[in-house]
């Protein structure tokens, strides 16, 4: 497997599928009039102590499926009630087995921000975030020229949305503060090979500013990670593996909070 099949790849797929959904741009300006109201994720994520992020994630190109999750907003509303302060929803159909309804009937049946995880690689679904009712937006950096996520960031906060930049290298963590990001993930998994490496975390997290929200994603299943990713300077934590396997997620998330 060549270094950038994976991400390239679903990248491609995602532009295949996007292309059929794209509507003219008066549409769009239409639509937006009637737009949900959104929620502060930042605010969400910038309270003390730990915050988390909470998946609902049916399968993955790393693992294959997951959970059925043949009741979406059931598992969200257990997510709200555990305690989560974010709901990500998978929004990418091909690899992670998600879709679009997922997010606009969880948006509707919790009160927390909601963040929709795909894979943004057109102006078109930036603009289709904010319509579905997106409070936060993913950004990955390995898959964006630097135009790109230069533009689709000040798009999206023209939009009203808060946006997660995700990183998996110092280099990427360098282009996200030169845009100015308020939040910033920081993946252990490398999307170009999908192998996860811990020491991502180490080696990114406390170089980022305190005056960045800074959230750690990937292969986190127990309090010591948790504990872990806290003291290199981790605000949030984004799990999705754990909680959908997870019998009773009410009860994980206590656990993996530690309340």
């Amino acid at each position: 497997m060549s270094d950038s099949n994976v991400l390239d790849s679903i990248i491609e797929g995602v532009l295949e599928d996007v292309q059929k959904r794209i509507v003219p741009m008066a549409q769009i300006r239409e639509q937006l009039q009637s737009a949900p109201k959104l929620r502060n994720a930042y605010a969400a994520l910038s309270k003390e102590p730990m915050r988390l992020i909470a998946e609902v994630k049916r399968s993955s190109p790393s693992k294959g499926e997951l959970a059925v999750i043949a009741h979406p907003v059931a598992l969200a509303e257990n997510y709200q009630e555990g305690g989560a302060d974010v709901i990500s929803v998978l929004t990418e159909e091909r690899r992670f087995k998600g879709n679009i309804s997922d997010l606009i009937s969880v948006r509707a049946a919790v009160d927390i921000p909601v963040l929709r995880k795909d894979f943004i690689v057109t102006e078109f679904q930036v603009y289709e975030s904010r319509i579905l009712g997106a409070d936060l937006m993913l950004l990955i950096v390995a898959g964006l020229s630097k135009s790109q996520l230069t533009d689709f960031y000040q798009l999206a906060t023209e939009l009203g949305m808060d946006v997660l930049v995700e990183v998996h290298n110092l280099k990427e963590a360098e282009t996200a503060l030169d845009i100015k990001s308020k939040i910033i993930g920081v993946n252990s998994r490398n999307l170009k090979t999908l192998e996860v490496d811990d020491k991502n975390f180490e080696l990114i997290l406390p170089q980022l500013p305190d005056t960045v929200v800074k959230v750690a994603e990937s292969g986190i299943s127990q309090r010591s990670q948790v504990a872990f990713v806290q003291s290199l300077g981790a605000n949030a934590v984004l799990i999705g593996e754990t909680l959908v396997k997870a019998g009773n997620p009410v009860h994980t998330i206590k656990d993996l909070l530690n309340r």
